[in-house]
């Protein structure tokens, strides 16, 4: 008797349904540029639509990291995909490039095509928000590596600006002013910290905490607030000097990637809200404002950085475009974050 590739795990005829179901949510992310259809050996994306006179792409990978342990749990798999597109959409978008399309990979151990069809759909909610296409990608059936119900996630974005429109921190001086966009709450960093605060059971997770309006676990898998067109929209209108992603290393990590040597940073943690959920986990933690601060985004999930002068303006159209913002700090002389 033969043994076949179903007998070591792998059923073809779940990843064709996979595929079938998939096909209606990727189909919503395509736009004029999009050549092709689903099934291709390679994605592709026409460029001829983008009026730019010296074009420079730019890509971003990244991941969901253990976030994913609370999908599993609580079964709900509709919105870590947005939490992947967002990861990476919002940081090739701090260099002012506009999100054109993205790629994703997702590697199971066990195929349930209505879940990766879930999955996917949160992954096309995601590039709509981010105002790309959703070209590609590979759905990886791994028997014996991934337990089952389990599954991993990554995704690749590209995008384009015009070379002299490459937003790179180098113009920030002393006296700048970082104006900081509100995050939707945790976003998809420090949850190996998490977890080993909160645990991992069920029961727990559906939990209402006196600090949160909402169960724990729903709460854990707010997705990841995209930022792109809120951002994109603030370029065209002002002169943005730098823009920092906050996510792992918070702000202490990640603010001075924008800034040049010999400039630093001084923010007023008390010029923002400090979301519920954080101040639970600060609580439980015991961590120093300088440990929590180096490890979570806080309440703040991007920071723009812009000359004084036209601070309140940014700020202003920052909230008329539907973001919560806040002057948080300004760039002083020396090295790092001040808190």
């Amino acid at each position: 008797m033969a043994i076949t590739y179903k007998d070591a795990g792998v059923d073809v005829t779940r990843g064709y349904k996979a595929v079938e179901l998939m096909k209606k949510h990727i189909k919503t992310t395509y736009n004029q540029n999009v050549l092709g259809d689903v099934g291709s050996f390679g994605g592709l994306y026409s460029l001829a639509s983008e009026d730019l006179i010296n074009p420079v792409l730019v890509s971003g990978t990244d991941g969901v990291g253990t976030k994913l342990k609370y999908a599993y749990l609580l079964d709900k798999h509709d919105t870590i995909g947005i939490d992947l597109v967002a990861m990476c959409a919002n940081d090739i978008v701090c260099q002012g490039a506009k999100p054109l399309f993205f790629l994703d990979y997702l590697a199971c151990g066990h195929l349930e095509p209505e879940t990766a069809a879930m999955i996917i759909k949160g992954i096309a909610d995601g590039c709509k928000q981010a105002g790309c296409a959703l070209i590609g990608g590979e759905t990886a059936e791994m028997p014996g590596f991934y337990k089952k119900g389990e599954y991993d996630l990554a995704g690749f974005c590209v995008g384009i600006v015009n070379k002299n429109n490459i937003i790179n921190g180098a113009e920030i001086g002393k006296g700048d002013i970082f104006i900081g966009l509100a995050s939707s709450g945790v976003h998809s960093n420090g949850y190996s910290l998490v977890r080993k605060l909160m645990g991992e059971n069920p029961t727990e997770l559906k939990k209402i905490y006196p600090e949160l309006n909402a169960p724990l676990g729903e709460v854990l898998l707010t997705p990841t607030r995209i930022y792109v067109k809120t951002i994109l929209t603030l370029i065209k209108q002002y002169k943005i000097k730098g823009i920092a992603h906050i996510t792992g290393g918070g702000f202490i990590e990640n603010i001075p990637r924008i800034l040049p040597k010999g400039i630093g940073a001084r923010v007023d943690i008390n010029s923002f809200e400090i979301l519920p959920i954080f101040q639970l986990l600060w609580k439980k933690s015991s961590m120093t404002k300088g440990q929590i601060f180096n490890t979570f985004n806080m309440g703040i999930g991007m920071v723009l950085c812009v000359s004084k002068d036209i601070a309140d303006d940014v700020l202003r159209s920052a909230k008329d475009l539907g973001e919560k913002a806040y002057i948080i700090g300004s760039t002083v002389k020396g090295e790092g974050v001040q808190l």
